[in-house]
């Protein structure tokens, strides 16, 4: 049975303690580091391990964390594929005009201005407060979101689309940022394999919903936002559950250079080669994301295949379905290390399966795996996704000093959307290419051009496995050696 077909006929479209004592405070010292929690405990939520750890998922703020982000991916994420399948509505067929690409790029403008100073407000400000502001900041673009979907204008749900990314851009710092601060390093793994796994969950959720909604809606497609609206208040208020920790760096003055990347800030990066080559590798699977998912997947669907959106977006969520699961295993075989076997494996395994969704079938109107093949092959892409993005986060989060851990990750948001702005750019560009061509290209293709992008990971990123616990007493050894240093 073809769980992609349509229900009806569609012409083929186109995240020290303080001088005021709350209920049941603790501080918790093991080994060299202490960790301080605010807030009231709540004792339902408290459950200790065989040696007397918490456990990550009965702490409060964990539960908080990771509903928040679910909840966040899901309204950006329906909000974004409704208005990408209307790109592809007005393009007609006419591959030139196909504007997804130009959807991605503004959605990227807000990271490219806003994630140096949004990474220099988290670690002066409380990133709790910042999560939570930025939460309340959802509702307001989900409300805005009802009006450009009523007014039909694509225009004005670009604005949307942009004010969409500048709320994110707030969100992003402070939500990975935090993550080292609520969580002992050797839970890092699996905080992030879960978080990743549920917003990729989120993620398949949104592209199914979305594209379910948008056929059975039509023209009234804003009536989802509505709902979208009460999903950003339920967020907002699973952000309360997140525990507060201490400012990074609250005497931190403003500098000019906060609008991208403070040189403090790239002293760190510089001085570590591991952040670094981070970064860069982080930023070459998000221009690599940006032209596969959804642009590529949604193009192949509606118009090579001739589904409706329905079907397009359960071919969407393949990859989604994929991610989830690699995040997942990537968490629990990663452990207390950042395993480089498994950030190789991932890089190697997405080119695999780029290389083969990009073979023309022997019509116009297929691929050489069919469409059956399509789906396994996007699921493969997105597992090795989630091999390779969990491990990289886990090690920025890690091998970042804590007093930086918020410039470093807007750097990192900075460099990612960058990637995503160029992925759009990089996704038009080849849709000319191929539109001006007189022979007939197949939309497949586009995958075989993302395929190029991912390449020089293969062959150059060779990053070597180390346990984070040994990054973390290197950082204490280069502390008390700056410290005696400056006595």
């Amino acid at each position: 049975m073809n769980i992609f077909a349509d229900t009806k006929t569609l012409a083929p479209q186109s995240s020290t303690q303080t001088a005021v004592d709350f209920e049941r405070h603790h501080t918790i010292q093991q080994q060299d580091s202490v960790h301080f929690i605010h807030g009231p405990m709540d004792h339902t939520m408290t459950d200790e391990t065989p040696g007397g750890r918490q456990s990550i998922y009965r702490n409060r703020s964990f539960i908080g964390m990771l509903s928040t982000q679910f909840l966040g991916a899901f309204n950006d994420n329906v909000f974004k594929q409704i208005l990408l399948l209307i790109c592809i509505d007005l393009a007609a067929g006419k591959r030139e005009e196909n504007l997804q690409g130009v959807a991605a790029t503004i959605f990227a403008i807000p990271f490219i201005l806003l994630s140096g100073y949004c990474g220099y407000l988290s670690d002066k400000k409380s990133k709790r407060d910042i999560v939570v502001i930025s939460k309340v900041l959802e509702i307001v673009v989900m409300a805005l979101g009802v009006m450009a979907f009523m007014s039909g204008s694509i225009a004005v749900m670009m604005v949307v689309l942009f004010f969409m990314g500048a709320q994110s851009a707030l969100f992003g710092p402070s939500k990975y940022g935090i993550l080292p601060e609520l969580f002992e390093s050797r839970d890092l793994p699996r905080v992030n394999g879960m978080i990743l796994m549920t917003t990729f969950l989120s993620i398949i959720l949104a592209f199914w919903i979305s594209g379910e909604v948008k056929e059975a809606l039509g023209n009234e497609v804003w009536k989802v936002s509505l709902l979208c609206i009460g999903i950003a208040v339920v967020g907002t208020l699973t952000s309360l559950l997140i525990r507060r920790t201490p400012i990074a760096h609250p005497e931190m003055s403003f500098h000019i250079s906060a609008l991208a990347v403070r040189h403090d800030t790239w002293k760190v990066i510089r001085k570590d080669p591991r952040l670094f080559w981070t970064l860069v590798a982080a930023s070459i699977f998000w221009i690599t994301g940006g032209v596969v998912f959804p642009n590529a997947t949604n193009d192949l669907g509606r118009e090579q295949f001739g589904w409706g959106d329905a079907a397009t977006g359960r071919l969407a969520a393949c990859t989604g379905i994929g991610i989830a699961l690699g995040c997942v295993v990537a968490g629990y075989l990663s452990r207390s290390k950042f395993d480089a076997r498994l950030a190789r494996f991932g890089s190697t395994g997405m080119f695999v399966g780029l290389v083969i969704l990009a073979i023309p079938g022997s019509t116009q109107e297929t691929i050489a795996i069919g469409w059956q093949g399509a789906a396994m092959a996007l699921i493969w892409l997105g597992f090795c996704a989630g091999l390779f993005t969990v491990p990289l986060q886990v090690l920025l989060q890690a091998a970042t000093p804590r007093d930086h851990i918020g410039r470093v990750i807007g750097a990192m948001n900075l460099a990612n959307w960058i990637g995503l702005a160029l992925s759009g750019v990089y996704y038009s560009i080849w849709n000319q290419i191929f539109a001006r061509m007189d022979v007939y290209i197949p939309y497949n293709v586009m995958y075989g051009a993302a395929a190029l992008l991912i390449l020089p990971l293969v062959l150059f990123y060779r990053p070597e496995s180390v346990e984070l616990n040994d990054i973390k007493l290197s950082h204490q050894t280069s502390d008390d050696a700056e410290k005696k240093s400056s006595l």
